[in-house]
């Protein structure tokens, strides 16, 4: 295996990796060990301040030993790739929850004018919906693992976008209710709202929210008929 895989985290500390790279036309899924020559990551390629105690780097692949796992293709085909999108977002709720509680722990110290009241109104609104998308995921999930009814992958999406925009519209709202005293002085909210923010990123936006309506124009979604 050769070239530069970026966004390995864990880059120094992990003993093996999973890594796809293209077979012919498709990506593939290979099993990496770290510790052997020829796997080597660089210094410095990480140097935002969000999720930096990930250890994200990008890492030179030169002549490396890698066991296939899969076919070509079954890695983004699988059912538990799409559960595991499912999961990201799980995380993506995590750290907005960790930003929202600045606010409410502010509510609760002080007396909060009206506006930012609203916006810890809206911001609970907003957690309190996607931690019903996320339950209600969870149990689609565990009733069809295997994905039979071949739903995972418009479910996924849909999760992704809802909590994505949740969690983007959480970050807006504490920002504006709290304005800039918790970034600069309180250090745990800063890391919050930095490693979010770059979370966040996982998702790509229009594309994916265009892949998503590509998705469901060609199916049936539950709402089209009500």
């Amino acid at each position: 295996m050769f070239g530069v895989k970026p966004f390995c985290s864990g880059a120094r500390v992990c003993t093996h990796a999973l890594v796809t790279a293209r077979d012919g036309e498709l990506r593939r899924l290979f099993a990496v060990e770290v510790a052997q020559p020829g796997v080597d990551p660089v210094p410095g390629s990480w140097t935002g301040p969000g999720m930096v105690g990930s250890d994200t780097l990008d890492v030179n692949l030169d002549g490396v030993r890698a066991l296939p796992v899969g076919e070509p293709g079954a890695y983004l085909e699988r059912p538990g790739f799409h559960h595991g999108g499912i999961g990201v977002a799980a995380c993506w709720y995590g750290g907005a929850c960790a930003v929202a509680r600045t606010l409410l722990s502010a509510a609760r110290k002080w007396e909060l004018d009206p506006h930012a009241l609203a916006h810890l109104g809206a911001v609970d609104a907003r957690l309190s919906a996607v931690d019903a998308v996320l339950n209600g995921a969870a149990a689609a999930v565990d009733a069809d693992p295997l994905d039979k009814d071949g739903r995972a992958r418009l479910r996924t999406m849909r999760v992704r976008a809802a909590v994505e925009d949740a969690a983007a519209d959480v970050l807006v709202r504490v920002g504006r209710a709290l304005g800039a005293a918790p970034l600069g002085h309180d250090a745990v909210h800063a890391r919050a709202v930095a490693d979010l923010t770059v979370y966040l990123r996982q998702h790509h936006a229009e594309r994916d929210l265009a892949a998503l309506g590509k998705v469901a124009c060609a199916g049936s979604p539950d709402w089209a008929d009500t």
